[in-house]
């Protein structure tokens, strides 16, 4: 490659303003480009300014809320700002993670957007030098009767299969919702963890003046070119058959060579950075690794091994074919690093240099086509201040009313439960998670429906538990307070399984952030996420926001997507859901307060959203956590189970199903007026449902509220309220939870 650094590219074609309007800029953000630059971009230089700018690449509209969050606490190891967080589990460890969306390329083509969804958050996970070890889902479609949201949960759900099965990653849990809201754009979101020797691990940001850019991994093709960084910069339509070409294609057996390959090359320590090709391919690549390291790089789009001949210059560019990586490499490492790409089949290329220029220069050959200052693509993106507004009503405003699936005269709380345990968001799992391999590397010591967080065995000692949850309908009505409950579950389900949190991540999916009362849910969502973060002292270690989310019927709930990873000193100790022992006394601990509005009950009831949610006890709950958690790990009790959708009748029954046990329960009604409050009403991360015996039980009284409830024992769950009393047998109880099973037949 020739060095005209004193060189104009060639400009012969400058698109000009309708052109960057047409590729997702503003007017404005145009007219700044050019200030930068001196000059008019060309045809390659404003598609890389583009892609760089866009929404999903650069934050524009969340970035400066983003950084309101805690992000470092002891146990971080990385965090936010590379490919994925990590924090230290001991023993020379790490635990890398991170959670990212694939909605809107899902939406257009579901198979392959769910299954390169994963395939993106695996690369992010072995970028740093990670083994991937367990995937997590989360999950929005339509209400399941919609023919729309079968295909699209239909497509999801074998993709992800596809791509973790292929590649032996195990999926050892996730979560799925059905709400009217995501008809038109459901969400599919990747949660990966990884496993690293902590001083081992690697960074992304570009070093050496001289050092050598290798591409390595699948070739390039047009599929994918706009994909993800365009569909999740904008909104779209119920019937967009021209965005289909740019839903990315994976190959799960692509992705195992470039991870061993990749890991190698670590091990060998052959690599100075390593970067992952995502959103914008090696646009994004090249220009964050320039970035971080303070550099230039320059390219040469001659050097790319391609799939399709003939692709110009821009288009190699920005293509987001899978499966690929950028290093950099020290040139005397060169020959040995092409070696190991060769055993492993993939393809290995120098395609250029790091620079002392602070440009990304992109060449054709001997020909200059592109000379961007690194700054200005990166970090000097606008950053936008969002203009948030209640609005007008309050925020059930935005939001139709369900459709009523049950009559809001039912006085009977055995039918009232088990339509509430048959309901879509409620019924078992099980038909989705059994297309999932989540067995597979031998580390999984509880897999789904066995606890209510998934936990994995630590090769040295100890063992980390994960979950994954979000609530968008809480969150809809109160953005603030509903984020808080979501990261309470969360947390709630790692107490449940022993497991004390080390670090979270999260995805942020919201509408158009433009709009005042979208702009008011992100603020208020933001600010609920880091007050709960620096409560359970569980910083963010990264994560990814995606907007944008909503077509011509409106925006989806707003739905902040928390994972969090725990760990727990014993796995032999990791806490289960379902009732163990004959006998057992039943309680409920912790600071419940269930409030109806907002409920299952209330959904199925076809009621609007409430204009608020009730007060959130941080520190009641943070103490209701900690010795739940505690009881766990010393086996002080048999069971425990969070109270979370459908509320405590609900969280009993699924403890009797896990556990293959009925109960018998007594319940103190006497401080409610309404009975429905307290059997179904909900308060999610404040209230646990646990099994044990009574002395136990007595010890957690000194700690947190304790309400003994009943007895575990018999084939049938039988209750009394002092008003009524019914029972509904185990048989009935399965019966209902299995009502997904018929749409996977």
């Amino acid at each position: 490659m020739s060095d005209p650094s004193a060189a104009t590219p060639n400009s012969s074609a400058t698109p000009g303003v309708d052109a960057a309007v047409e590729l997702g800029l503003t007017p404005a953000e145009y007219a700044l480009i050019v200030e930068k630059m001196g000059r008019e971009p060309n045809e390659v230089e404003l598609a890389v300014f583009s892609l760089l700018w866009s929404e999903h690449c650069s934050y524009k509209h969340s970035k400066k809320l983003l950084g309101t969050l805690p992000t470092t606490g002891p146990k971080v190891v990385m965090g936010p700002g590379e490919n994925a967080g990590a924090v230290d589990v001991g023993h020379g460890l790490a635990i890398a993670f991170k959670v990212e969306s694939h909605n809107h390329p899902s939406a257009v083509e579901p198979f392959q957007g769910a299954a390169t969804g994963v395939g993106g958050i695996l690369r992010d996970i072995f970028a740093i030098g990670a083994r991937p070890i367990a995937v997590l889902d989360s999950l929005r479609f339509g209400e399941p009767t919609s023919e729309r949201s079968r295909y699209l949960l239909d497509g999801a759900v074998q993709g992800i299969g596809h791509y973790g099965n292929s590649i032996g990653v195990p999926n050892i849990g996730g979560e799925v919702y059905f709400e009217h809201p995501y008809e038109q754009n459901c969400l599919v979101n990747a949660m990966a963890l990884g496993m690293a020797e902590t001083d081992r691990m690697i960074r992304s940001a570009a070093a050496g003046i001289g050092n050598v850019v290798v591409l390595f991994g699948a070739s390039t093709g047009r599929d994918g070119i706009g994909g993800a960084s365009v569909l999740a910069s904008a909104e779209f339509g119920e019937d967009d058959p021209d965005k289909r070409p740019t839903v990315q294609v994976g190959d799960p057996f692509e992705e195992s060579k470039l991870l061993e390959c990749s890991l190698e090359l670590l091990e060998r320590e052959l690599l100075v950075s390593l970067q992952d090709l995502g959103a914008a391919g090696l646009t994004s690549s090249s220009a964050e690794m320039a970035s971080k390291g303070e550099v230039g790089v320059d390219l040469d789009m001659s050097k790319v091994p391609l799939r399709e001949p003939g692709m110009a210059p821009w288009e190699i560019m920005i293509s987001e074919s899978q499966e690929r990586m950028l290093c950099v490499v020290e040139p005397a490492q060169v020959d040995a690093v092409l070696t190991v790409c060769e055993k492993w089949e993939v393809h290995g290329t120098a395609i250029g240099s790091v620079t002392d220029t602070g440009h990304l220069r992109v060449f054709d050959g001997d020909e200059l086509v592109g000379d961007m200052p690194v700054p200005a693509l990166v970090d000097d993106c606008p950053l936008y201040d969002l203009e948030p507004a209640k609005p007008e009503g309050g925020a059930p405003t935005i939001y139709d009313a369900p459709a009523a699936t049950l009559d809001h005269d039912v006085s009977d709380p055995g039918v009232t439960l088990l339509a509430l345990l048959g309901s879509p968001n409620i019924a078992s799992r099980k038909p989705l998670f059994q297309q999932y391999d989540c067995l597979v590397q031998s580390r999984t010591v509880r897999r789904p429906e066995q606890a209510d967080a998934a936990v994995l065995m630590l090769p040295r000692g100890g063992a980390i538990a994960v979950s994954i949850d979000g609530n968008g309908r809480r969150v809809a009505a109160d953005p603030y307070r509903g984020t808080m409950e979501n990261v309470l579950e969360c947390a709630a389900n790692l107490a449940c399984a022993g497991a004390e949190p080390l670090g979270l991540t999260n995805c942020l999916n919201f509408g158009n952030p433009e709009k005042p009362h979208i702009a008011w849910q992100l603020t208020e969502s933001i600010r609920g996420l880091g007050e709960a973060c620096r409560a359970l002292d569980a910083p963010v270690v990264g994560g990814n926001v995606s907007l944008y989310n909503e077509s011509a019927g409106g925006p989806i709930y707003p739905t902040p997507v928390v994972g969090l990873v725990g760990e727990l000193p014993d796995p032999a100790y990791a806490g289960r859901s379902g009732f163990a022992r004959e006998g057992d006394t039943i309680a409920l601990v912790g600071p419940f307060a269930p409030f109806l509005p907002g409920s299952e009950l209330s959904k199925l009831r076809g009621e609007p959203l409430p204009d608020g949610l009730e007060h959130v006890d941080l520190e009641g709950a943070k103490a209701a956590h900690a010795a739940v958690r505690d009881a766990v790990r010393a086996g002080a009790i048999a069971s425990a189970h969070d109270i979370a959708e459908g509320g405590l009748l609900v969280a009993v029954a699924e403890a009797a199903l896990f556990g293959g046990l009925g109960a018998t329960l007594q319940l103190p009604l006497d401080d409610f007026a309404d009975p429905d409050r307290l059997l179904f009403g909900e308060s999610p991360g404040r209230g646990f449902i646990v099994s044990g015996d009574a002395a136990a039980l007595e010890a957690l009284r000194e700690r947190t509220p304790v309400t003994v409830l009943g007895t575990v024992g018999g084939d049938a769950l039988s209750v009394d309220t002092g008003a009524t009393s019914f029972a509904v047998t185990l048989a009935e109880l399965r019966e209902a939870h299995g009502a997904l099973a018929p749409l996977f037949p």
